[in-house]
């Protein structure tokens, strides 16, 4: 479970990357261009959206039950983030998408400039927070996940090599996952 959490949470913060990347490239273009690209993007990037933060958030909130300790407060905080990134698309950038579909690239709306920064603006911040729940969920599996308790009950570190045979562990699980379609 944790595998596919990883999995799905860096494909989808890798996808918002990608799209915050192109996003800026287009600032320096006139409206057509702008509405021509954002036109060619709502056709499939909604769908891809989709498909990868809606498994991400449902095995993070999966995990945040299985998990313990420290590592569940890990979890917990990257399910938050993910839900920060699902809430911030509901309010902003999905009725700006619909907005957006229905632009002519001919004759983009005289206020285009102003909704295509509000659009980037939250682009960003769930771009942030989509990129930091990844790396709070890398962190829960490499150290959260790995610390053992003595005698005492009390945490004890980890040594580097239990890290590294952890994280090489997450890799094969989710490889293992991806070639039996799980």
């Amino acid at each position: 479970m944790r595998a596919v959490s990883l999995l799905f949470a860096g494909l989808f913060a890798g996808f918002l990357l990608g799209v915050l990347v192109l996003e800026n490239s287009l600032r320096g273009f006139d409206p057509a261009v702008y509405t021509q690209v954002r036109l060619v993007e709502l056709e499939s990037l909604d769908t891809l959206a989709s498909v990868t933060l809606v498994p991400a958030i449902v095995t993070t909130l999966v995990l945040v039950f299985l998990a313990r300790g420290n590592d569940r407060r890990l979890v917990l905080l990257g399910a938050a983030l993910l839900v920060v990134v699902f809430a911030t698309t509901l309010a902003i950038n999905l009725p700006i998408n619909s907005d957006q579909a229905g632009w002519s690239v001919a004759a983009p709306p005289a206020d285009w400039e102003n909704v295509r920064d509000r659009w980037q603006l939250a682009h960003l911040a769930r771009t942030v927070a989509a990129v930091t729940a990844f790396v709070v969920l890398l962190a829960s599996a490499v150290w959260g996940g790995g610390k053992k308790s003595d005698d005492t009950g009390r945490r004890q570190p980890v040594d580097e090599e239990v890290v590294g045979d952890r994280l090489d562990g997450a890799v094969l699980e989710a490889r293992r996952g991806l070639r039996h379609g799980q």
